[in-house]
């Protein structure tokens, strides 16, 4: 196994067209347990860690632009304003030296269903910027997962950034498993309201073979708030638009049975995380409504 060490982003670049089965290491989380275990051994590990604008961040007017390497923590100390959802997906990740390794662009790279980050990623409308010695291009969180631990980056590319939109309503992220700390998720679920457009957005993970949207739902709830004016008058959800919410978020769902937890289970984990979830965050827009309006 040969150890290449890029001092600069464009050496990464060449490096991987060089080499196009070379296999990023940056908190090297999950490649690091697969080798450990034989359960892989890529001919070649492209270390991207002196490369520090994957570290960088910045963030604009209207989207956060996260280095593939900004660390959980990084996300949990300074973005948890911007982006709320995935600095509580950034909090339940394994352990405090994993939140200070990991970063969101391993978990995209990895893709497993079960990454933390996807379902705040989704439940946001993340784009990923992929980059290769040809060019570089804006990739949908919504396109970017092709199969299991499958995405759809090309052999040359690696993760540059990715471009997230800055909250303009409440998130929430939460996740079923085992124990609290150092735990893969039985299950995860996110939801971000969007207000400017009057649209919901969600995001699942570890219940089907890609973390999904429980896009029926997201359709529901979008025009159960409209036709009952919510947006404007900020009135409560009636109980039966939160039942059918979180039955058609659970409906969603594909899962296996495994160590970790039935199919069934997942099914219904999912719809209670949802259903709970549509009620802490449209409490957050009520709340904030009222805010408003009393400083007004």
């Amino acid at each position: 196994m040969d150890f290449l060490r890029p001092a600069s982003w464009e050496e990464a670049l060449a490096a991987k067209a060089a080499h196009p089965a070379a296999v990023p290491i940056a908190g090297g989380t999950d490649i690091m347990v697969e080798i450990n275990f034989d359960h892989r051994r890529p001919e070649h590990l492209l270390d991207l860690n002196r490369i520090g604008e994957l570290r960088d961040w910045t963030v604009g007017e209207h989207t956060v632009r996260l280095g593939a390497c900004v660390p959980y923590s990084h996300i949990m100390e300074h973005l948890r304003g911007p982006l709320p959802g995935l600095a509580l997906a950034a909090h339940t990740v394994a352990s405090p030296q994993i939140r200070n390794r990991g970063g969101v662009g391993g978990n995209l790279g990895t893709a497993s269903p079960a990454g933390d980050a996807h379902p705040a990623l989704l439940a946001a409308g993340a784009e990923v910027e992929a980059e290769s010695v040809r060019g570089s291009r804006l990739i949908p969180i919504d396109a970017f997962y092709t199969g299991v631990k499958r995405n759809a980056l090309a052999p040359d590319e690696l993760i540059k950034t990715v471009h997230i939109k800055k909250a303009g309503g409440p998130q929430q992220f939460s996740k079923v498993g085992t124990r609290n700390a150092m735990v893969i998720a039985v299950c995860a679920f996110g939801i971000a309201l969007h207000p400017e457009s009057r649209t919901v957005r969600t995001g699942i993970g570890s219940a089907a073979p890609t973390p999904v949207r429980a896009r029926d739902a997201e359709s529901f709830l979008t025009a159960a708030l409209d036709e009952g004016g919510h947006w404007d008058n900020g009135a409560a959800i009636a109980p039966s638009v939160v039942a059918q919410f979180a039955a058609l978020a659970s409906a969603a769902c594909a899962p296996i049975d495994d160590v970790r937890g039935t199919a069934d289970y997942r099914r219904h984990a999912v719809g209670v995380m949802a259903r709970r979830q549509l009620g802490w965050v449209w409490e957050q827009y009520r709340g904030a409504r009222h805010d408003a309006e009393g400083v007004a």
